[in-house]
């Protein structure tokens, strides 16, 4: 384990650029986690998330030198790790058909969270919304999904994100509602049974109907929409309030609100993915491997510009 855990990014970088190998390591333990998570979620195979935070973490220290911050590390290391995930996609044997339905991801994705103390009930619930929401993810279009990821998985700022996407922050947000709406009609059948309470507040026979998807029928605003834009400061406070009167006389609109707010909480409990052990042996053994190269290669270069004591340059 590193021995500066609790130091900022900026002094880690000084100090792995004179080569305090503590420092490097504590970079590594700081940031392959959420590398590790992006690979995963972006390119959809273990195998391929291994190959992308191995090249990721390798390319931050071929640049060390080169990195002059005017992102923050986390933006710059998940705009490489995005560039290898395009890459591997498209080379990749695993990767996810887009005709693939929720049903058959869901039976082939075992759930990736860590499990908690908590009863086998509990636990089996915990698992089941695990892996539908490892599936519901899977199933967007890689556009929609790399936003979500950032934004609602790893929490990274619209901003942020923008910066890693090379999209305007209007643009990121367009991308997010959609992508949140996506999700949480995925979700929704599992929010609704799987949560205490329900995902959905009870209809009454006077309420508004609803579609197959849980959303209102005829005479209420868009909520789940109208609610991400809220969650983003795009909606003034006029507006709010009446969505929030709205919410409190309609039960349909409250509860598809709700599952929402269900599936946005779900994605938060995503960051505890962990990097397997033998992951992280890999990315270290390739690390080694670099800088061993590194050295042999500068220790050549040294040794061709030096000449022997004596020696003559012969003149044909």
């Amino acid at each position: 384990m590193a021995t500066h855990p609790y130091l900022a990014d900026d002094s880690l970088l000084a100090s792995a650029r004179r080569g305090d190998s503590r420092a490097l390591e504590a970079l590594l333990v700081r940031y392959q986690p959420q590398v590790y998570r992006f690979g995963l979620r972006l390119c959809g195979h273990p195998e391929d998330a291994r190959d992308v935070l191995q090249e990721t973490m390798v390319a931050l220290v071929r640049t060390l030198d080169r990195y002059q911050g005017a992102a923050s590390l986390s933006t710059y290391l998940f705009s490489i790790a995005r560039s290898f995930c395009s890459k591997q996609r498209r080379k990749s044997k695993f990767a996810t058909q887009p005709e693939e339905s929720l049903e058959v991801l869901l039976a082939e994705r075992p759930a990736v969270l860590p499990a908690s103390r908590v009863s086998p009930e509990d636990e089996a619930v915990h698992q089941e919304l695990a892996a539908a929401l490892e599936a519901a993810i899977a199933q967007l279009e890689p556009k929609y999904r790399e936003v979500l990821v950032l934004r609602d998985v790893e929490g990274l700022s619209a901003q942020d994100a923008g910066e890693i996407l090379k999209l305007s922050v209007q643009a990121v947000k367009s991308r997010l509602h959609r992508a949140r709406l996506a999700l949480r009609e995925a979700l929704a059948p599992f929010l609704e049974t799987a949560l205490p309470g329900g995902g959905s507040a009870p209809v009454d026979p006077a309420a508004p109907r609803q579609d197959a998807a849980g959303y209102p029928i005829r005479g209420c605003p868009d909520v789940p929409r109208l609610f991400s834009r809220f969650l983003e400061g795009e909606i003034d406070a006029p507006t709010c309030d009446r969505l929030m009167r709205h919410l409190e006389d309609c039960p349909g609109c409250r509860g598809a609100c709700e599952s929402l707010k269900g599936a946005l909480a779900l994605c938060k409990t995503a960051r505890t993915l962990a990097v397997p052990e033998d992951v992280q042996r890999a990315v270290q053994v390739a690390i080694a491997d670099f800088l061993a190269d590194g050295r042999r290669s500068t220790g050549a270069r040294r040794a061709g510009r030096k000449r022997p004591r004596g020696s003559q340059t012969s003149v044909g």
